[in-house]
Parts: C-alpha cells; structure tokens; sequence
C-alpha cells in the first residue's frame, strides 16, 4: 500500500510559479514510476508528467513541455512538479499517482489533491 500527499498548491498570477510536492508513505518507493495528472471544472482528469523510478526518463504532455520540470528524490520519498510560466488554463486540481512504469497507462496509487489556481 503507498499513500500519497500532495502539497504546495495556491493561487498564482498568470506568468508565475509554483513548485508541488508528493510525499510517498512506502518503503519500496523505488519500485514505483511516478505521474503527476491535473483535472480542472468540469474536465476530464489528463496527465501532465511522469518520471521514472530512477528519474533518468521523464515525460511530458505537450501543455507541460517547456514550463513544467518532474523530478524525484527517492532518499526523500518523495516526487515534485516545478511548474513555471503558469496560466489560467493550468488551474486545476493536480494529483500525483504511484504506478509500475512512467510510460502509463495503469497508476494504482493516487493521492487526494492539491489546488492550483491561476489568476489572469
């Protein structure tokens, strides 16, 4: 069982930055790829990155390429999105998911959320 929390939403200005954080409940963090998926109003929930479970590979939805960074730590346990020249259209709830490999489709574990909000 891994449970995951996410933490460092908030609300931002359009053009700003924000960095969210996963920690990972687990002792076998390393066996698991790591995602993190976004749902805003009204939409479905879409995937924005994933990593690796030794960070070497990573991959990005074509909205996420250029602005946004994925990263691990596993000694840490824990996984992060660097998400910078943020703009409305990336307000939504984001979510980090625990799965067997970053290039999908199946993730097991999700954690509950964290909103992010993009002011114009």
């Amino acid at each position: 069982q891994v449970q995951l929390v996410e933490s460092g939403g908030g609300l931002v200005q359009a053009g700003g930055s924000l960095r969210l954080s996963c920690a990972a409940s687990t002792r076998t963090f390393t066996n698991f790829a790591m995602g993190w998926f976004r749902q805003a109003p009204g939409k479905e929930r879409e995937f924005v990155a994933s990593i690796s479970w030794s960070g070497r590979d990573t991959y990005y939805a074509d909205s996420a390429k250029g602005r946004f960074t994925i990263s691990r730590d596993n000694a840490e346990n824990a996984v992060h999105l660097q998400m910078n020249s943020l703009n409305p259209e990336d307000t939504a709830v984001y979510y980090c998911a625990a799965g067997p490999s970053y290039t999908g489709p199946t993730y097991d574990y999700w954690g509950q959320g964290t909103q992010v909000t993009v002011s114009s």
